[in-house]
């Protein structure tokens, strides 16, 4: 074996590295076992107690690097949301009204046509809206000026009379772009302030479109209502350090006062997150002087001279400055403007707790206000400013909010080309404006954006006409950023939730429980089966790579930070199965060699060389279909690929170089290898099938099945999933059995026509499908659709009336999903597209792999022949088999998996046969065919069997989650299986035989 010893030193290593990023999800399970032992049962107290290690030295590596709480977990394996609990939104910025924006609503009839078409445009394009836009309004007016209509007020800078439709469109395509980007970053930062440990953010790639996903959620309600408000753009007047002080002084002795009593001592111990979370302490009413000189008498020295800190007896009597620490400079002065403290962000929420006593609100003025700074001053992101906000207003609002800012953008200063954003207001905004900054002159100006301070610029002069500049800004980034978020106000466009999937912790909990019990026996099936059938030794080697190939597969995905899902693990078992796929074909070469007469060491060294090609081919078209599912899928369907494709690049290795180098150890200590069992040693050995022969019967049982299918397409259709159809879906579980009948009248008044019910597992657990008020996008219908379905099972005696809304949605409604109408167009759209590439991508593959469109013609079909037949059994057996059988996102990645899957078995025999006619080209063609099937049957049979009993372990303890899922696998192999012999193979027989007697009569 070549390069032996560089094969080996990568393995160490990648074990290695395997191992190193492993041990963070250790380490983080282990400090959050420590976290709940402390918590005793309260999920607030588990969450203070790890928020407050966040920043703190967890994790030592071998003493090489040091690692924080936050660090180990950001480099910890990710949980999907089916398996961890929690909550996935996708939210929609409508283009359509940023457009009508920028146009102050143009009542121009081509204008508003042009919306409408691009609108319906869109649904069958992958192109921009913009651009459709554009498109549409040329095509209903050629001649008609877009430039007539954005000559707004606020665009009169950057558009004319004399712009042209192109310009016009590039200047729009910015600003929405502009505002997309604004949007996405406020919602990052309402994520970022929800506490949500490994939260996950994206734009995805229809413009408009971003993904949250937050696991471990609970509270639906409240993440609707944080994602989906219009951001608040204020501008409020501040007070200064020096006169915030005096008051701060105050309240610390009275808070002091109140923590020598007992009684209220125990009360204060309650520390509410949602403070932290929601927000900012609005505190009702006043020394001066530096906290330099106490602090120095809790000093002392020792008798070497080492100073000693008493910081318990400074916390107690300095309870809020041991928190907040006051602006001072390194002497111990106070420091001029609006930031009156600093804070570790572990500390915001009490320090929020202290300023919201009652007894602590009335020392402070009525018109002051503390709001957090929304950025940190230290790189790492611990420490936060608390700054002193001055109500000027009668009602208390803002004297200036966001929608008075007609433009702002990042641009140089003319004096030393500094980073600094110009903005611009309306009339009545500039107004406004002068008197702010007259009456602020050597004072800072707060910028507020969802009551956090973003920035607090120093006013220099009075600024007459709307037109400002501010400056002072770090970094071009800075200065982009706050011109985004003064532009914020501008445009009314919120955004709004067009997708959602909800999975409850207790589901979460079940389905890690079903997927680890389902994965752990498939797994020992697998060990159990290529011991009983290739011996202990070869068989030994096999299991050696696969629990090689499983380390490094978990290794590998906690690297890349991927997300492990239900189908993820599915996926790896799959995999599993794969990669024994890959020691049979290598074994079974073997075989061949030594019954031809060769040495063990010969046959071990050309069993290798001549299974290559086929573990190859088969492999990289698996891996073709998992790009695919990756590109187009979206959640746990992209989970599912990640694996898939990380455990085929794994399986190749283990496979092909870990068994070699076990093996060549064995040889080199002369030990005695056997490839076969006395059971398993003449079982399929050479059989003489004549496969060709019976094509025309393999024919016409495909055929039957292919009508059947099809007409079971129109007469019965198929039970579509709300990916597809849109709508919403509830899994319920009740105390007790429930009669679907029963759900369904008991909803059917509340949605104004019965739901669609069906049993989901057990008795006592329904899936409702609804599309009552899909339609709606008002910003609490989904609260009220859930107060619905509460209110119905509660009226008609299916929920005690004991059982509050809260505990329903907490320990009853087990999951949700929520699918828009354009939404589930998309996903159909996308669905068609994967499979068709996919099936191009192949065909062009095995076109160019063996040389001969006419391999890849049967490849397409036989793919196509084994789809048609998964989808004519889901079609008509949905409603007649216990367990579901939707055609929804899951389905469509089952079917691409087994086209993979399939076209890996087909390749097999491809490359035999390829091999058959360089050795024999003087034999008739269907006598090759009929040879190279054979000799390749026993692995087909064998890797078919290994795989259909691991996804019936998987089918049987997996879930009712994953149960539909695997059924289609399931299907989808056996028939692949059967066309990979009965149809593949004799399509390539019948092109290249009829396409020679083409040419022959064309001659």
């Amino acid at each position: 074996m070549q390069n032996r010893g560089a094969i080996l030193t990568f393995a160490i290593i990648l074990a290695l590295v395997c191992l190193y990023q492993l041990s963070f999800t250790w380490k983080a399970k282990q400090i959050e076992k420590d976290a709940i032992e402390y918590a005793q049962g309260n999920p607030d107290l588990e969450y203070i107690y790890l928020d407050s290690i966040s920043s703190e030295v967890v994790y030592n590596f071998i003493g090489i690097k040091k690692f924080t709480y936050k660090e180990v977990k950001e480099l910890e394996m990710n949980l999907g949301l089916d398996l961890k609990g929690g909550m996935n939104v996708t939210l929609e910025v409508s283009v359509v009204d940023l457009i009508r924006a920028l146009s102050n609503y143009n009542p121009d009839t081509t204008f508003n046509a042009a919306l409408a078409r691009a609108t319906e445009m869109q649904k069958l394009s992958q192109e921009s809206f913009v651009t459709l836009f554009g498109q549409a309004f040329q095509e209903i007016d050629p001649n008609a000026k877009l430039a007539s209509i954005f000559n707004t007020l606020e665009l009169r800078d950057r558009i004319n009379f004399n712009s042209s439709n192109s310009d016009v469109l590039r200047i729009i395509s910015q600003e929405t772009d502009a505002a997309i980007d604004n949007s996405f970053n406020i919602l990052r930062t309402r994520i970022d302030r929800f506490g949500v440990a490994q939260p996950n953010i994206q734009q995805l790639q229809t413009k408009g479109r971003i993904l949250i996903e937050l696991p471990g959620v609970e509270d639906q309600a409240r993440v609707r209502n944080l994602l989906q408000g219009t951001a608040m753009l204020e501008f409020w007047e501040t007070y200064d350090n020096m006169e915030a002080y005096q008051y701060l002084v105050l309240a610390n002795e009275r808070i002091k006062e109140i923590e020598s009593s007992v009684a209220v001592a125990d009360s204060s111990e309650e520390v509410s997150v949602a403070e932290d979370i929601e927000g900012n302490v609005v505190p009702d009413t006043m020394q001066t002087g530096s906290l330099l000189s106490e602090l120095e008498s809790y000093s002392t020295t020792d008798s070497t001279g080492t100073v000693i800190d008493n910081m318990e007896d400074f916390k107690n009597d300095y309870p809020l400055f041991y928190i907040l620490n006051s602006n001072t400079d390194q002497a111990g002065q106070l420091l001029r403007g609006p930031v009156v403290g600093i804070s570790h962000s572990k500390d915001t929420a009490k320090v929020n707790q202290y300023l919201n006593m009652p007894q602590i609100k009335n020392i402070f003025p009525r018109n002051m206000l503390f709001f957090w700074t929304a950025n940190s001053v230290d790189v790492t992101g611990n420490y936060f400013q608390l700054i002193a906000i001055k109500v000027t207003t009668h009602d208390g609002r803002a004297p200036l909010t966001g929608d008075v800012i007609t433009d702002a953008r990042q641009d140089f200063s003319q004096i030393g080309s500094t980073p600094e954003v110009s903005m611009s207001m309306n009339a009545e905004g500039a107004k406004t404006w002068q008197r702010l900054t007259k009456e602020n002159v050597g004072k800072s100006i707060a910028i507020v954006l969802d009551g956090y301070v973003r920035s607090y610029p120093n006013v220099i002069n009075e600024i007459s006409g709307g037109r400002s500049s501010i400056t002072g800004l770090e970094s071009i980034e800075e200065a982009s950023d706050l011109a985004n978020i003064l532009k914020s106000g501008k445009m009314p466009a919120p955004a709004r939730i067009v997708e959602e999937q909800f999975v409850g912790p207790s589901l979460g909990k079940e389905s890690i429980t079903a997927g680890m019990y389902s994965f752990l026996f498939a797994f020992l099936m697998v060990l159990a089966y290529m011991l009983f059938f290739y011996s202990k030794k070869a068989g030994f080697s096999a299991n050696i790579a696969l629990l090689a190939n499983l380390f490094f597969i978990f290794g590998i995905l906690a690297s890349l930070g991927a997300v492990l899902t239900l189908p993820g693990i599915a996926g790896i078992v799959l995999t599993m199965g794969m990669a024994v796929d890959a020691n049979i074909i290598i074994y079974e070469r073997i075989q061949e060699e030594i019954r031809a007469g060769k040495g063990i060491r010969l046959a071990i060294s050309d069993g290798y060389k001549n299974a290559y090609s086929a573990i190859i081919d088969g492999q990289v078209t698996t891996f073709l279909t998992g790009i695919v599912l990756y590109i187009f899928g979206s959640g746990p369907i992209k989970g599912f690929a990640t694996t898939l494709m990380v455990g085929i690049v794994t399986s190749l290795f283990t496979a092909i170089f870990i068994t070699r180098l076990i093996f060549e150890w064995q040889l080199k200590r002369s030990k005695n290898i056997t490839f076969t069992s006395k059971i398993t040693a003449n079982w399929m050995v050479a059989p003489k099938v004549k496969f060709l022969e019976k094509r025309k019967i393999s024919y016409v049982i495909s055929g039957i099945l292919i009508i059947i299918s099809i007409l079971s397409f129109f007469v019965r259709g198929f039970n579509l999933g709300v990916d597809f159809q849109g709508g919403r879906t509830y899994n319920v579980r009740f105390d007790q059995s429930v009669e679907v009948a029963d759900v369904q009248s008991a909803l059917a008044d509340v949605f104004g026509s019965a739901p669609e019910v069906k049993t989901f597992g057990t008795d006592n657990q329904v899936r409702i499908v609804t599309k009552y008020k899909i339609d709606d996008l008002s910003e609490n219908v989904d609260n009220e659709v859930e107060e619905s379905l509460y209110r119905g099972l509660v009226e008609n005696g299916l929920i005690s009336d004991n059982v509050s809304f809260q505990n329903f949605i907490e320990n009853y409604r087990l999951s949700s999903q929520k699918v828009g109408p354009t939404i589930s167009d998309d996903i159909k759209k996308d669905a068609a597209i994967a499979i068709i590439f996919s099936l191009i991508m192949i065909f062009l593959y095995i076109m160019l792999r063996f040389s001969n469109w006419k391999y890849g013609l049967g490849g397409v079909l036989s793919l196509a022949h084994d789809a048609i037949i998964t989808l004519g059994v889901f079609s008509m057996f949905h409603g007649v088999l216990p367990f579901s059988l939707e055609i929804d996102q899951a389905f469509i990645a089952a079917i691409l998996t087994v086209i993979g899957y399939s076209i890996n078995d087909t390749v097999i025999v491809y490359d035999r046969i390829r091999e058959y006619l360089k050795l024999y080209p003087k034999r008739e063609l269907d006598l090759n065919i009929n040879n190279a099937i054979n000799s390749t049957l026993r692995r087909t049979i064998n890797t078919s069997f290994s795989t259909i009993v691991v996804l019936l372990v998987i089918f049987i303890f997996g879930g009712a989650n994953i149960r539909g899922f695997i059924f289609a696998l399931l299907v989808g192999i056996g028939v692949g299986t059967y066309s990979s012999i009965f149809v593949a193979s004799p399509i390539v027989y019948e092109a290249q035989s009829r396409f020679k007697k083409l040419i022959s009569k064309a001659k």
